[in-house]
């Protein structure tokens, strides 16, 4: 199993910059890259942050995807 999420699509869809969402959680740049990228698993604490900013649920951005 891999946790995963949708920030690329809802990102494009809200029309929000990664550089402004990376600054409202208080993340570098390139840290937000790599969990819209699913390179990079996100702590529960940012998850929660990203999901409160952008005032959508956790679990509709983060999913669990089985192998």
């Amino acid at each position: 199993m891999a946790i995963k999420n949708r920030l690329k699509e809802i990102l494009k869809e809200k029309g929000i910059k990664q550089v402004w969402l990376a600054e409202q959680v208080g993340l570098h740049r390139g840290t937000l890259n790599n969990i819209v990228s699913n390179k990079y698993n996100t702590t529960a604490e940012v998850g929660l942050k990203i999901a409160y900013v952008l005032n959508m649920k956790f679990e509709d951005i983060f999913y669990i995807e089985e192998d």
